[in-house]
């Protein structure tokens, strides 16, 4: 009996995974998900509709519940990366080493980037990008205030790590549109810099400034404008 349902859920497992890549080469041969329908995701996929409907309702089903397992299996290497302390950071940017925990994220994108691409390419679900923004914020906002008294840099903790997290998918989908040519390892290296290089940095020109006292002054303005 556990061998049948052992059985089941691989069956089961194989289908979902056809269904995925089917979905994902229908958005390319389409250039819209909107286009896409489940009568030509099942027949690339080589299964009936009936198969489709006893796993999903429809496609945006189908994309809703990718989009929630990546999410939650990537959720998982963010929060092993915003764990790392910024003395480890600091060690691994003087020895030209990855991020604890950046290629293990890596790795799980480029194990899913037959779909990811175009899931969110110009012709994907356009709310994914942002999802996968506010799973990284969340994954990391409770650790990144640590240390920080947010009621004296105010506004400006929020947008940083906007800003910040931003960035780093925005280089995630690069690579992701670009093929993956780079590698794991050295990807890893690119984005664990990027989190800290400034523009002044490319050039040998550091711009240097007082954060905290930038961030009162920030607040400083935004009271004086309520006031009036």
């Amino acid at each position: 009996m556990a061998s049948c349902v052992i059985s089941t859920d691989r069956r089961s497992v194989r289908t979902r995974a056809a269904l995925r890549l089917a979905l994902a080469q229908e958005i390319d041969a389409t250039g819209d998900l909107s286009r896409v329908t489940v009568t030509a995701v099942t027949e690339r996929a080589g299964v009936t509709r009936r198969t489709f409907y006893s796993h999903f309702k429809d496609i945006p089903d189908l994309v809703t519940q990718i989009e929630d397992e990546t999410l939650a299996d990537l959720r998982v290497h963010v929060e092993q990366i915003a764990a790392c302390h910024l003395g480890h950071l600091a060690e691994s940017l003087r020895s030209a080493e990855p991020a604890p925990g950046s290629e293990g994220l890596l790795l799980a994108v480029q194990e899913r980037g037959d779909y990811l691409r175009p899931l969110l390419g110009d012709g994907g679900d356009p709310a994914f990008a942002e999802r996968l923004k506010r799973m990284a914020y969340d994954a990391v906002v409770g650790r990144a205030l640590d240390g920080i008294d947010v009621r004296a840099v105010g506004a400006f903790f929020d947008y940083y790590l906007t800003f910040a997290i931003s960035a780093e998918v925005g280089v995630l989908l690069r690579w992701l549109e670009g093929g993956m040519r780079e590698s794991v390892p050295a990807m890893a290296r690119l984005m664990t810099a990027l989190m800290f290089v400034r523009p002044g940095d490319l050039y040998g020109k550091p711009i240097d400034f007082d954060i905290p006292s930038f961030a009162l002054a920030i607040k400083d303005c935004e009271e004086s404008n309520n006031v009036r």
